[in-house]
């Protein structure tokens, strides 16, 4: 498990409990001779994502704030960008969406952005923990607390929707960006992304995953893949799409509940 430590002494009391609450290891300073390239720290900024070693990026952490987030939200086309589209916001009106693969969260807050109701969940501790800093501090930015308070996290596996997890209100659309190996590591593959592909890995139980989701969506599953990537479960959608680099398959449900 991936060890926890703060940036100084006053926030020692606060990582304790970030560990205990999310299962990482304790230190009060960087592990010496670890073999783990990762650690999470605790700065009064954030929590951040700390990789080791020789040409390693910089830190990474959630913010709705600033940044790539923020220009999407003021610059990035509204309901008329191929994503909004393919979820259904030109059509439905204030639809509850799941994305059930969150990450770090981008998409999600697009989506409540665009005036939907939107429900984060993610089922890494890692992710999670990066993810659930980040809303915390946007939900104090008065800039964004309309769009803050259309947004909900829920820790856990999607997998386990309406057994050991059940949702209050049924989604209206179910969205799905797996984690995908990626071939290449030129400087277009996002840092977060390299690196959450080494710390967490591939989702290897994203088939499942969409036969669950299709049954729970009230209207439709969408999901995000790369442009060449063969179909989830080798389903067929509805229709797809296309982007440059990536698609949108979207599926229509046999929602049973």
């Amino acid at each position: 498990m991936i060890t926890i430590i703060p940036s100084e002494e006053k926030l020692i009391k606060k990582t304790q409990q970030l560990a205990i609450h999310w299962g990482f290891n304790y230190s009060a300073i960087i592990p010496e001779n670890s073999t783990s390239l990762f650690y999470l720290q605790l700065s009064p900024q954030h929590l951040e994502l700390i990789q080791t070693g020789k040409n390693s990026p910089g830190s990474i952490f959630v913010d709705f704030t600033a940044g790539q987030v923020a220009h999407r939200r003021l610059f990035g086309g509204g309901k008329s960008q191929t994503m909004a589209k393919a979820i259904g916001l030109n059509k439905i009106s204030k639809p509850l969406i799941l994305d059930a693969t969150a990450g770090m969260g981008k998409d999600a807050f697009v989506f409540a952005s665009l005036g939907a109701r939107v429900i984060m969940m993610e089922r890494s501790p890692i992710s999670a923990a990066l993810l659930s800093d980040g809303l915390q501090r946007a939900a104090l930015d008065d800039d964004i607390t309309d769009i803050m308070q259309n947004i909900s996290f829920i820790f856990g596996d999607a997998r386990q929707l309406n057994t050991t997890i059940q949702l209050k209100e049924i989604p209206d659309v179910i969205y799905l960006d797996p984690m995908f190996p990626h071939r290449s590591k030129s400087a277009a593959i996002k840092k977060e992304m390299l690196a959450f592909q080494q710390l967490i890995g591939e989702d290897l139980d994203s088939d499942e995953l969409l036969d669950v989701c299709r049954k729970i969506a009230k209207q439709r599953v969408v999901v995000k893949r790369p442009i060449k990537a063969d179909f989830l479960n080798h389903t067929k959608p509805s229709y797809s799409m296309k982007m440059k680099k990536h698609r949108f398959d979207v599926y229509g449900c046999t929602s049973v509940v």
